[in-house]
């Protein structure tokens, strides 16, 4: 394909795989994609470690990086503040509710350590992001994105100084709108049926009102789409109402090479598409993810309720890795609480495969759609 965004990201197909797996983002690249490293799960000494790696097994082609920089968060820039200092803040009453939840499915509580370490700062970090981009900016990436909001000014200026494209999420039209004032680059538009953090609107609204407000301001920023697409038939079907090209992320945590565990592989090919939810009950602010155990709990009855972003992550993360963990072993009532972000799209996940092979039937399938519309008005 030789649109004006893939030439000036040096790509052969305008597929954009978001993963948290160095194996997915190279293998994606290699295919003729853009794979992107999601930061937000490493401290700079890994994602260094992470981009070393993807450097020398990418084959020179491009790739980017997406930090998580939220615009809002309960917890405020308080200086020396750490992850153990506000895990000190979590209710009794949270813990309590944790707790019980995991015995009730055969998994012993235990105390944990954010990232096994006392001085390591809170999830979703803003000064810890910023540390982020200056390692990615050490690298040869094409592309750095943001999500939760408008990207500081001081990333969208990195991106000016390296030369590199600076794009960011918006679930509605005004975030849109908002994010192309700042000076985003490109726009990624994701409707409500993606996996993680997203907004109501649906991909097939979503997608020409962004397109069609950024024209009508006078804003030349590509769009991408994203949410809940898993086929390039999907894929065609946003470029035809003005997308540039896809943005996906759940279809690669069922490929071979993806950071998700077994257990949820299988999950995600026994789901239906309504099998999902959104809620707080992962992070704080409302995401996608498989519906289980631990999501009906937290929006239960007994709930306490969810924390806000960052508190929430706190209690959430150790405990669904213990469940996990648990589950592996054998332990089946566990698995019941077994989740992770992922959107309505999994319905559409029949096997687990290889991510260069959905990078290639993506391929195929856009083309064959192309035809279709092609052949429809011959």
């Amino acid at each position: 394909m030789t649109s004006k965004l893939c030439q000036q990201l040096g790509i052969e197909f305008p597929l954009f795989a978001f993963s948290h797996c160095r194996d997915v983002v190279a293998a994606v690249s290699k295919a003729g994609g853009f794979g992107v490293l999601g930061a937000t799960a490493f401290n700079p000494e890994q994602l260094a470690i992470e981009l070393d790696w993807i450097d020398a097994h990418v084959d020179g082609k491009p790739y980017g990086v997406d930090v998580l920089i939220p615009e809002n968060m309960a917890a405020k820039a308080e200086k020396d503040l750490t992850a153990k200092k506000l895990g000190e803040r979590i209710p009794q009453q949270h813990r309590d509710f944790v707790d019980g939840l995991l015995r009730e499915h055969g998994v012993e509580p235990a105390p944990s350590t954010y990232r096994n370490r006392d001085d390591a700062p809170p999830p979703f970090w803003p000064d810890e992001a910023m540390e982020l981009l200056h390692v990615a900016f050490k690298h040869p990436i094409k592309m750095i994105i943001n999500a939760l909001g408008v990207p500081p000014a001081e990333m969208i200026q990195m991106g000016r100084d390296h030369g590199v494209p600076v794009a960011a999420l918006a679930g509605a039209k005004e975030h849109a709108l908002r994010l192309a004032a700042a000076g985003v680059d490109i726009i990624v538009a994701q409707g409500g049926e993606a996996g993680g953090h997203c907004g109501e609107v649906s991909t097939l609204v979503l997608i020409p009102e962004v397109v069609r407000a950024l024209k009508a301001e006078g804003y030349d920023c590509p769009v991408l789409a994203a949410g809940g697409i898993m086929t390039g038939e999907q894929m065609a079907a946003c470029m035809a109402m003005g997308a540039a090209g896809a943005w996906t992320g759940s279809v690669w945590l069922a490929t071979l090479e993806s950071e998700t565990s077994q257990i949820f592989r299988e999950k995600m090919v026994e789901a239906r598409s309504r099998d999902t939810v959104r809620s707080k009950g992962r992070t704080g602010k409302y995401s996608r993810q498989l519906k289980s155990a631990w999501t009906d709990a937290w929006e239960g009855p007994d709930s306490p309720g969810a924390l806000p972003m960052p508190m929430q992550s706190l209690i959430a993360e150790p405990a669904i890795h213990r469940a996990t963990k648990a589950a592996e072993g054998g332990n089946e009532k566990a698995r019941e609480l077994v989740t992770y972000f992922v959107g309505q799209g999994v319905g559409l996940v029949g096997n687990i495969t290889s991510a260069r092979s959905v990078v290639q039937d993506f391929m195929q399938d856009y083309a064959s759609a192309v035809e279709t519309l092609n052949a429809a008005f011959d």
